[in-house]
């Protein structure tokens, strides 16, 4: 690519060119990191100590006991990664503040969460989001697809960009290898992941949104005091161009719409109808169908608490447009030539990639104007997002692992069994990850938050249309179910195959992809991939027999409140669901339990207990400390493990009710608002 200068140095609004060298961090600095890493931690094993480790329920649902805000927290946490950080700040800086709109759409999404796919799956009574498709559609096949696509897609979207992400920010922090930056924050992450189970994971989550919040907050008032406010943002950035770019051509340009979320519908980087409809179809599947997010729906108190808590993180979801992409385009502001770089060997020259250096725009104006002891912080909440995104996605992903497919191969797996394969599961996760790392450093022109959208554009949708179906229609089938997600796999693989296969001509190089890529959005495919999956759908279900109504009992939004019946008898592959959350399970899993607790306290106080005392004698110190610390219990190392048979009421109290609706009203008329204010 031909390069050259064509324009003269651009100042910053401090009248001086880009800063040469960003300073690194202090004493003071390393200090802050080392507290919060200390706090964290002791948060950890406080949770550890007090929850029950030993049994899927406790590991994987935490109980079912926690309130709404602590999920709202962790909901908003678990979404917020250091890959939004990174993400939403260089996509900002590369084109502007449409970005924003993805997190402003979380507020409907949400809203769906918990008003229309929560109480299906409480009443379900279930543990995961592909054993709900099992109940519903009846054998197992959609089960076992559900669960390997979601982990493929928490290993190439989720665990390996906030892995890239956060690495971003040790690096420019501290200037070590980005592998080493990303080995050290897994081990730190998998300390009290690995050990403390769902639980942990959220009251940490709860702890790092006060953190992330704060230092975000500290950043951007430093930020927006640097280029004189949001005025000031306004006329610095489209004067944030490159000294050096492509001759005759608009590369290193801001956009002319760059502060406008609805852009044109053809020519747009993000058009709006895209935005509109196929964001709300990605969004939705995410939200409301992904097991990292709907698993705190099922491990809240009650339905309220679970709306609550959707309320908390829609609203949080408000602060990221401008404490994540306006930062972003300050930062432009400020780095013109390395954030706005425009050729391929200005990037290489200051992050060592050719496809653009926006992703390195949030890090580096932390260290550009944050001061002492405040870089420490802004680091700490950096890490608390990759932190706090990574337990998340490693609990769900070993949670759908052990008792979705591991399940099937050892049906008869007793507890120990269970919680060993789950711990052993997030380490192979981490692994896989790590080595996709090369593949998002160099997708999507360098931009983290694109690829991250792209991916889910093409294997998102067809999910998201079974389970809406699967709740609104009660003709749907398991045949109809099967085929149209294999229907949808098939067009949307193939179409993310080309885009990895061709790639994207840098700025200034010729188009070269076939037209379905470059002039097909991918927020247009999403629609048109969600109406493939949908016709096929109805039509393969018209043409096979339905589901006997019997067995829909509290697995669709009109049969959400009916009572259980007796249990039916078994089924088939193409057979309809069995019931399987009814009094009779409840009432012997209960008295399996009694006479199980019975027998122990009988070993106890009984004839049991010398046995008991020559086997603790024989049992190390070490081990007894591992046991101990993984929360794994001894008694439970031969025990079969018990199916989760918990019937979760749906019935509100009618004062509470009134007040979450009413603030979810509230919410949605912000999110109103702000799309208006900024079309």
């Amino acid at each position: 690519m031909d390069s050259s200068t064509v324009s003269s140095a651009v100042m910053d609004t401090t009248g001086s060119t880009e800063p040469e060298a960003t300073p690194g961090l202090e004493a003071a600095d390393f200090a802050v990191i080392g507290v919060y890493f200390a706090f964290i931690l002791a948060v950890g094993i406080w949770v550890m100590c007090r929850t029950d480790r030993s049994n899927v329920d406790g590991f994987f649902l935490a109980g079912r006991n926690i309130t709404w805000f602590p999920i709202g927290a962790s909901l908003f946490s678990s979404n917020i990664g250091s890959g939004s950080f990174v993400g939403l700040a260089g996509t900002g800086a590369a084109a502007g503040i449409a970005v924003g709109a993805f997190e402003w759409n979380a507020m409907l999404t949400l809203f769906f969460l918990g008003w229309i796919f929560a109480p299906v799956y409480i009443a379900a009574g279930v543990v995961t989001m592909p054993e709900y498709l099992r109940k519903r559609f009846g054998g197992e096949r959609i089960q076992i697809y559900m669960s390997v696509l979601s982990l493929l897609l928490y290993i190439f979207t989720k665990v390996s960009a906030d892995l890239f992400s956060g690495a971003i920010f040790v690096q420019v922090a501290l200037g070590w290898n980005i592998y080493l930056a990303m080995i050290v924050l897994l081990l730190i992450t998998a300390l009290y992941t690995v050990t403390g189970g769902l639980a942990a994971v959220i009251y940490t989550d709860t702890v790092q949104t006060f953190i992330m919040i704060g230092g975000a907050l500290v950043m951007m008032v430093l930020s927006f005091i640097q280029v004189g406010g949001y005025e000031g943002l306004e006329t610095a950035y489209f004067q944030a161009i490159p000294k050096i770019r492509p001759a005759n051509t608009s590369c290193g340009i801001p956009r002319k719409d760059s502060f406008h979320v609805f852009r044109d519908p053809i020519d747009g980087d993000l058009p709006w109808p895209g935005l509109t409809f196929g964001l709300t179809i990605i969004a939705t599947w995410y939200w409301c169908t992904d097991q990292v997010l709907a698993q705190r729906m099922l491990a809240a108190k009650n339905l309220t608490h679970a709306k609550g808590g959707c309320i908390t993180a829609g609203l949080l979801k408000i602060l990221p447009m401008y404490m994540m992409v306006m930062i972003g385009m300050i930062s432009r502001t400020v780095f013109p030539d390395s954030v706005a770089c425009a050729t391929a060997d200005e990037c290489k020259k200051y992050c060592g990639t050719a496809v653009g250096c926006s992703n390195i725009a949030y890090p580096k104006l932390v260290l550009e104007i944050m001061p002492t002891g405040l870089k420490g912080l802004l680091l700490a909440a950096m890490l608390a997002a990759l932190m706090s995104s990574l337990t998340s996605v490693f609990n769900s992903g070993s949670t759908l692992f052990t008792c979705d497919l591991w399940q099937k191969v050892r049906k008869n797996a007793s507890e120990w069994e269970l919680m060993i394969v789950g711990r052993i599961f997030m380490l192979f996760m981490v692994g896989v990850s790590i080595a996709w790392v090369p593949i998002v450093q160099t997708s999507a022109s360098g931009q983290l938050f694109d690829y991250i959208q792209s991916i889910t554009s093409y294997l998102g949708p067809p999910i998201m249309v079974i389970f809406a179906m699967a709740i609104f229609w009660s003709r749907l089938n398991e045949p109809g179910a099967f085929w149209a997600l294999m229907i949808g796999m098939v067009a949307g693989t193939t179409r993310m195959i080309m885009d990895f296969a061709y790639g994207a001509p840098l700025c200034g190089e010729e188009e070269y992809r076939p037209a379905i890529l470059y002039k097909v959005h991918y927020l247009y495919f999403a629609i048109l991939l969600a109406g493939l999956t949908g016709i096929s759908a109805v039509i393969i279900s018209l043409l096979t027999p339905p589901i006997e109504k019997q067995n829909l009992r509290r697995l669709t939004w009109y049969s959400r409140f009916l009572k259980p019946t007796q249990k039916l008898p078994p089924h088939g592959e193409d057979n309809p669901a069995v019931v399987g959350d009814n009094d009779y399970d409840i009432k012997v899993s209960t008295e399996m339990s009694a006479v199980e607790n019975n027998s122990e306290n009988q070993d106890k106080s009984g004839k049991g207990s010398i046995n008991d005392a020559e086997k603790e004698e024989e049992t190390s110190l070490l081990k007894r400390a591992f046991f101990l610390f993984c929360g794994l219990d001894k008694s439970r190392k031969g025990r079969p493990a018990e199916k989760s048979v918990i019937i979760n009421s749906i019935e509100e109290d009618k004062t509470r009710s009134t007040i979450v609706d009413v603030a979810c009203m509230l919410m949605l008329c912000v999110m109103v608002f702000l799309f208006a204010y900024y079309a």
